[in-house]
């Protein structure tokens, strides 16, 4: 069974991203994300979904507020065009300038208790308002992605490979593998970060408070999944003679994956990959 490493690790990544500028930037970001944007100071950030008015997923997102009037609006690599083209959909009479652009950002983890330093010898915490850490969508330890650092980086540099390893063993979905059009949010376990009951009404709004209202009961889930050997992506995954799931990502160091299976799958339940054993494990608690 392959675990997110201990220690401090990183990697640097560069995110698609959409900068959104104007005196209505953050009121129309408000009326478009899931997440409370009005809530944020500047320096803050927060995960969000950006949904299609039906409510399923356009996109995950995280929303950074870098000034008064800007905001950043980060995503999976390759999806940035995507986002801007959700986002401008529905901007009418709207002040406010969309460009795309990167984001580079050194992702440091940690082991819980370890600590998360930025290299320099100064702790830093995920949306402390300091303006360059932004809160990682992470759990099981501490765990920060720092902005305009050209430090090396604390700890161990991760490989591709095991950046994946550590993802997929942490529970972080992607987008166009965990997330498609065809996903609800509350599948995938991050509703509890990602989404403000609190807030006034944004698009894709319906669905997730009625799926809220009703306990959040979705046809499937996304699981943690441990094998006696590896899985490849698109794997069905059998209880009985009846296909109950389907993995979506599969560690490239171990028998480790994610995917989907039905909601009579509890966890702990054993399942059946073309004779492969495979364990269902809830993912790690966020929010």
């Amino acid at each position: 069974m392959v675990e997110a490493a201990s220690g401090v690790r990183h990697r640097r990544l560069t995110r698609d991203a959409v900068v959104v500028e104007g005196p209505d930037a953050l009121g129309y970001l408000q009326g478009q994300l899931s997440q409370d944007v009005a809530a944020l100071g500047v320096g803050e950030s927060a995960w969000s979904w950006l949904l299609a008015p039906q409510g399923k997923v356009d996109a995950l997102v995280r929303v950074a507020r870098s000034g008064e009037e800007r905001l950043v609006v980060d995503t999976d690599p390759g999806w940035g065009a995507a986002v801007l083209d959700r986002l401008t959909r529905f901007k009418l009479r709207t002040r406010a300038g969309f460009e795309r652009a990167t984001l580079e950002v050194l992702a440091v983890r940690a082991g819980t208790g370890e600590g998360v330093r930025a290299g320099t010898g100064e702790g830093v915490r995920a949306g402390t308002g300091e303006g360059k850490a932004l809160v990682a969508l992470w759990a099981g330890g501490e765990a920060v992605d720092l902005v305009g650092t050209e430090a090396p980086g604390p700890g161990r540099e991760l490989t591709a490979e095991e950046w994946e390893a550590e993802r997929i063993a942490a529970g972080v979905p992607v987008m166009g593998a965990e997330l498609t059009e065809r996903t609800i949010p509350a599948e995938t376990g991050l509703v509890p970060v990602t989404v403000s009951f609190t807030k006034g009404c944004y698009t894709g709004q319906e669905l997730v408070a009625r799926i809220d209202s009703r306990g959040g009961n979705v046809a499937r889930h996304l699981r943690l999944l441990r094998s006696a050997e590896p899985l490849g992506p698109g794997a069905e995954l059998v209880a009985g003679a009846k296909v109950v799931g389907t993995v979506t990502s599969a560690s490239p160091l171990g028998p480790v994956a994610l995917g989907y299976v039905g909601r009579a799958v509890e966890p702990g339940a054993t399942l059946d990959a073309d004779g492969i054993p495979v364990e269902v494990v809830a993912l790690p608690a966020r929010g």
